[in-house]
Parts: C-alpha cells; sequence; structure tokens
C-alpha cells in the first residue's frame, strides 16, 4: 500500500512475517466490508489487540496478528478458513525467517503432515457430529439432528477435496458437484428431499456412519501411528502436547474412543497411586 511503511510496522510489532491480502474477502465482501488485510506473524500468543481496524489512503485495512501456532492451526482446521487462501495469494512482505514462504510452500505442495493433520481434523469433526446426530434423534430432537447431520456432510465434503489434493473453499457445493457427486447427492437428499425431515436425517447419518468405518484408518494414520511411534503408552495430554498435534482442534476422546473399538490401538489401565482409591488412568498404545 502506498506510504505504509512496512518495515516499521514489522519492528513495532517485533513481527516474524507481515502478509497483505489485497482483497482477502471477494467471496463476502457485503459481509466484511474491507479492502486489505495485513496479517501480522508473531512467536508469541497474542494477547490483546488480535484485531484492529485501519484507515490508510482512503483503504479500510483489517490488521490481524497471530501466533505460528494459531496460524497453522486456522489452516489445518475449519475455524478459519479463509487463512489457507490469505496465505496462497497474499504478498509476503517481510519474512524474517522464512517461515511464511517455507509454509506457502508446504500448503501448496500439500505436505504430507499437513494433509495428514487436516484429515484428522476434520475426520474428528465428522465423528463428532454424527454422534450427536445420533443422539438428538434419539432424543426426539429432529431438528438439531438435521443440523449436526448437514454439518457433518461439510466435513465429510472437506475430506473428499483434501483426499484429492484440494482446498476446501467457501463455495464447496460447488466443488463437490464436480469432485464427488455422490456427497452432493446426499447433499440434496438431505435438503430438498420430499420425505420427511426425520426420514432425511436417517438416511444420511447411514451415509455418514458408514463412511466413517471405511475412512477411520487412512483419516487417523497420523494418530495412530504416533501412538505406536513409543513403547510406553500415552495419556490423551501427552498426545495432544506432541508437535504434530499441539494446537490443533480435535476431538480426541471420541477418536481414541471409536480406534480402541476399531482394535487400531489398545487401551490400557493402569494404578494412579496419585489419585488414590484404586483409580485406574486409561492409556493408549499401539494394537
Amino acid at each position: 500500500m502506498k506510504g505504509f511503511d512496512i518495515e516499521r510496522l514489522a519492528e513495532d510489532e517485533d513481527a516474524v512475517s507481515l502478509l497483505l491480502i489485497a482483497n482477502p474477502f471477494s467471496h463476502q465482501p457485503r459481509l466484511d466490508g474491507l479492502d486489505r488485510l495485513v496479517l501480522i506473524v508473531k512467536d508469541d500468543e497474542v494477547a490483546d489487540k488480535e484485531i484492529e481496524h485501519w484507515m490508510w489512503d482512503d483503504a479500510r485495512v483489517q490488521v490481524r496478528r497471530v501466533s505460528r501456532e494459531q496460524l497453522e492451526s486456522w489452516i489445518v482446521g475449519s475455524s478459519n478458513r479463509g487463512s489457507a487462501y490469505w496465505l496462497m495469494h497474499g504478498e509476503i512482505l517481510v519474512d524474517r525467517d522464512g517461515y511464511l514462504a517455507d509454509l506457502r510452500s508446504r500448503l501448496l505442495d500439500w505436505s504430507p503432515l499437513i494433509r495428514e493433520q487436516k484429515l484428522l481434523s476434520e475426520f474428528s469433526r465428522f465423528v463428532r457430529g454424527c454422534l450427536q446426530a445420533k443422539q438428538d434423534l434419539k432424543d426426539g430432537q429432529v431438528l438439531d439432528a438435521y443440523s449436526n447431520v448437514l454439518a457433518c456432510l461439510h466435513y465429510w465434503a472437506h475430506i473428499a477435496l483434501v483426499e484429492e489434493g484440494m482446498h476446501p473453499e467457501s463455495t464447496v457445493w460447488e466443488q463437490m458437484r464436480k469432485v464427488n457427486p455422490g456427497i452432493y447427492k446426499l447433499f440434496e437428499e438431505l435438503t430438498t428431499s420430499s420425505e420427511t425431515l426425520e426420514q432425511r436425517v436417517q438416511l444420511v447419518l447411514l451415509a455418514c456412519e458408514f463412511s466413517i468405518m471405511n475412512k477411520m484408518e487412512t483419516c487417523c494414520e497420523l494418530l495412530i501411528r504416533l501412538i505406536a511411534s513409543r513403547h510406553e503408552a500415552w495419556t490423551p495430554a501427552e498426545l495432544m502436547r506432541h508437535p504434530d498435534l499441539a494446537g490443533l482442534s480435535l476431538e480426541l476422546s471420541v477418536l481414541l474412543y471409536k480406534l480402541v473399538n476399531r482394535g487400531c490401538i489398545r487401551e490400557i489401565a493402569k494404578p494412579a497411586p496419585s489419585l488414590g482409591n484404586g483409580t485406574l488412568e486409561l492409556k493408549y498404545t499401539s494394537a
């Protein structure tokens, strides 16, 4: 941006990297009403002023501050789907240690770790949504079941796109119409079929459950391999602190439960003297 002192901003912010996105909200300009996005990547967590709005040469600028860990969590998760677009299409203005350039390269090339993290993250939400929808139906809450099954289809669609080496976009159903007509057909069945709402939910839920069984081992490959990487059993907290999982938004308890039932990993109970009263602590190891 003309007259914008990038170096001074980077120095004042103690930034690792700065990224400028000229049209960050091209898919929803009326919702955001902003012309530019400056993404400031920092080493430490951002305690305050995470988001600010500035006016610069008649341009409305959103300034976002984010840690490396948070940015990578956005990319592999679903909490900020625009982050992958920003990184792929933005202009790197400052990159003190080549961090953003390396992350962009890994994202564009679908590095094995990012792909596995993305699959695991989306799959955990897929499983959680499916279980919640089943519970909603059992409780007679058909509308809630519908909402959760619709969310499941979105997670399933994201998984299918990642498997094809594509990044999920905001127009995910346009992507699915071309990439996976089967999932798109289920979306149509759920939203436009003439059957009762409960019948539609039950039909799509069955398809989701079948897909979960088929995709469990491939989508959870990262977690299964991590658990098998040492002889000592893991606690859930130890798993979440591992660098390959740290920062990911995972439904870890649900995944561990499903993997144990499928026989992909083992659950072992060990005495926990610190808890007393004969309490056993559950840990997880390879099958």
